[in-house]
């Protein structure tokens, strides 16, 4: 069994495939970091989204293409990222990873602890 996807690598994916954001399936860097600063509630380095980003290509979790940008970005080209079936198989693992972990659990009523 592969390693569970950490925390930060599921906010990643979770990113890219959020269907209520204008990022769907598939994004760009500085896009995904915006949505998993606004996943996680706080700010993140972009340089920790695009090592998490290469990390997942590597697994074969996610792929990317290289756009040329047009006029607007003054030609400079702009990557996009794309889960693939492994990294929406790992994202259901480590969600069931996470349910067998708190299985049976009972936090102490607010206050209590």
């Amino acid at each position: 069994m592969p390693d569970v996807l950490g925390n930060f690598e599921q906010a990643v994916l979770l990113a890219l495939w959020q269907p209520t954001t204008e990022l769907g399936k598939q994004g760009y860097g500085r896009a995904v970091l915006k949505e998993v600063q606004a996943r996680l509630g706080h700010k993140v380095s972009a340089g920790a989204v695009y090592a998490t980003l290469d990390r997942l290509e590597s697994k074969r979790l996610l792929s990317s293409r290289t756009e040329v940008g047009g006029v607007t970005r003054d030609n400079r080209s702009r990557r996009y990222y794309k889960i693939e079936r492994e990294g929406f198989a790992a994202l259901r693992e480590a969600r069931a990873a996470s349910e067998r972990l708190w299985a049976g659990v009972r936090l102490p009523a607010k206050g209590m602890a």
